[in-house]
This record gives C-alpha cells, sequence and structure tokens, in this order.
C-alpha cells in the first residue's frame, strides 16, 4: 500500500499510521509531511524505523525552502517517481 503524508507528521495521529505499516508498503512525504525527514529531528526517527520504504517528494522540499535540511537517509522522488509508486500500489491512503 502506498501512504502518503501530506500533513506535518507533529499535527496528525502519528502513532497510527506507523501501526499501519507494513514491509512491502511505501510512505510518501509530501506537502507539510516534508518535514518529518528533517536531519536529526526525533520525527526522522521514528519514520526511520517503521517497516515501510520512507520516501520525500523533492519539489515540496524545495518549494519549503528545506534542501539543506532533509536527511540525506530518505529517498527524494520526483513527480515521476510519485507516479511510478501510485502504479506499483493499487491501494492508497492519504494521511
Amino acid at each position: 500500500m502506498l501512504y502518503t503524508l501530506m500533513n506535518s507528521p507533529w499535527q496528525c495521529d502519528i502513532e497510527t499510521l506507523l501501526l499501519l505499516l507494513r514491509p512491502e508498503d511505501d510512505l510518501l512525504l509530501l506537502q507539510d509531511g516534508v518535514t518529518g525527514a528533517l536531519q536529526g529531528s526525533t520525527m526522522l526517527a521514528r519514520l526511520s524505523a517503521a517497516p515501510a520504504t520512507l520516501w520525500v517528494l523533492e519539489e515540496d522540499v524545495v518549494a519549503r525552502g528545506l534542501s539543506a535540511q532533509i536527511s540525506t537517509s530518505v529517498a527524494r522522488l520526483d513527480y515521476t517517481g510519485f507516479v511510478a509508486l501510485t502504479i506499483k500500489h493499487q491501494q492508497q491512503v492519504a494521511w
């Protein structure tokens, strides 16, 4: 399943989201969700420990001026990569 986190992870029910994630899932941080990938943050540690593959949408990182602050351990996707994830996963949940 593809999970998309569009809101700040500090302003949503992140505990429930983390419980839902499975190893075959992908979690894409976009819009304000990209703040979850800030280098050295406790939220990044929690999201990275989840079994799903973690991604961040590059365009939203750039739009927020956070390019230098996003952890290099998080894979970055462009819109083409986002489309590829939506094709890979028939089921998606926006968070």
